[in-house]
């Protein structure tokens, strides 16, 4: 909602801005997908090392 209203902000102070703002947006978008999916599989995979170093604790934490 915070994006929309500054959006109309923008349209309404400099319309040319807002109307290229709203076309690059997309494409920003898409161009930075990539880094946010490489973002998910590496905490993923920090995760896992972590579960995997703190697993003989919880072991003998549970004993």
């Amino acid at each position: 909602m915070v994006k929309f209203l500054l959006f109309c902000i923008l349209l309404v102070l400099c319309w040319p801005l807002a109307l290229v703002a709203l076309v690059l947006y997309p494409l920003v978008w898409l161009v930075l997908l990539p880094f946010r999916l490489v973002g998910v599989a590496v905490g993923g995979v920090l995760e896992l090392v972590g579960a995997i170093f703190y697993l003989p604790v919880r072991v003998l934490r549970g004993v």
